[in-house]
């Protein structure tokens, strides 16, 4: 498991975006302060992304998507993991 709070490994692999003007003014008519829940001025949220890393560093499974409601089942992980072994 990964902890990235602000975001900066997501950049570095791409996976960061940032919010356009409009998306903020959205944000902000629902009073939700994005720069302060984060920590993090930037105004940048991470696709949402699983990544199954090998021992030697090499990815081995991708599961991104810009639709952050879908996800992989916690079954396919296992699977996934089991497959390295």
């Amino acid at each position: 498991m990964l902890h990235d709070p602000r975001n900066d490994y997501a950049a570095k692999l791409g996976l960061r975006f940032p919010f356009s003007d409009e998306l903020k003014k959205v944000y902000d008519g629902f009073k939700v302060d994005l720069a302060k829940v984060n920590g993090d001025p930037s105004w940048t949220l991470p696709i949402p992304a699983r990544l199954l890393v090998d021992q030697g560093g090499i990815v081995r499974v991708a599961d991104i998507d810009l639709d952050y409601t879908i996800r992989p089942e916690p079954q396919k992980t296992l699977d996934d993991v089991k497959a390295l072994s």
